[in-house]
């Protein structure tokens, strides 16, 4: 595993991390949209060969945080600018310094942290079906990870002035980036079903009293 390019690009490709069978169980049910939060007893577990690969890029502490379900279907074809993942979930609201604007999202409760709460995550994508060019697989600026926190109206500009990358992927594949990594995705040129189950995930614990509501209930 190479982690110094995972530290340089901030992205990194893991070919098959998981077998058919570990895919078939991470299938669920959901809804066509832009993101499903899930929870569940037992859902760490299922993400175990992803989590294996977060401790070693961000610590052997490493665990989920957080679980979206992404499932881009013909009927459900969205696009996304580029952007930085600004938020986490927590279990419950106490004012921090540093830690807001808040916000309630399929009733979980999110906040935006300190940007260097963000640059010790890592985020990794599990693809569930074939993702290749024209099915819009993600962009990503490398190396965008490194800015800092970039205002919403500089995103595009700074993410021009980066190799951008198309995260093309088969079935079981994983892509790992690092949180704050500037990001976009389009619409599909040809677009059949796409599930990508993206997992964040750290390696230290919240201060003031606030806790990470993991992925289990």
């Amino acid at each position: 595993m190479d982690v110094d390019a995972f530290r340089r690009d901030g992205a990194l490709h893991f070919d098959g991390l998981f077998g058919v069978d570990e895919v078939e169980a991470l299938k669920t049910p959901a809804r066509e949209g832009p993101g499903q939060r899930l929870r569940g007893a037992g859902l760490a577990a299922l993400f175990a060969p992803a989590t294996a690969v977060a401790q070693t890029l961000i610590g052997k502490a490493a665990r989920p945080v957080r679980a979206v379900l992404f499932d881009k279907t013909p009927n459900a074809n969205w696009a996304v600018a580029w952007h930085q993942d600004r938020t986490i979930v927590v279990r419950e609201r106490r004012e921090v310094e540093g830690f807001g604007p808040w916000s309630r999202k399929d009733g979980l409760l999110h906040v935006a942290p300190p940007i260097e709460v963000l640059e010790g995550m890592a985020t990794l994508r599990i693809h569930l079906d074939p993702c290749g060019p024209d099915n819009a697989p993600l962009k990503v600026a490398l190396g965008s990870h490194l800015l800092g926190r970039v205002a919403a109206r500089d995103v595009a500009r700074r993410a021009d002035e980066h190799r951008q990358l198309e995260c093309c992927a088969t079935v079981g594949d994983v892509w790992a980036y690092s949180t704050p990594i500037l990001h976009a995705s389009e619409r599909a040129r040809r677009p059949v079903r796409r599930r990508v189950l993206q997992v964040d995930f750290s390696a230290l614990d919240l201060p003031g009293g606030l806790y990470w509501a993991g992925v289990e209930d």
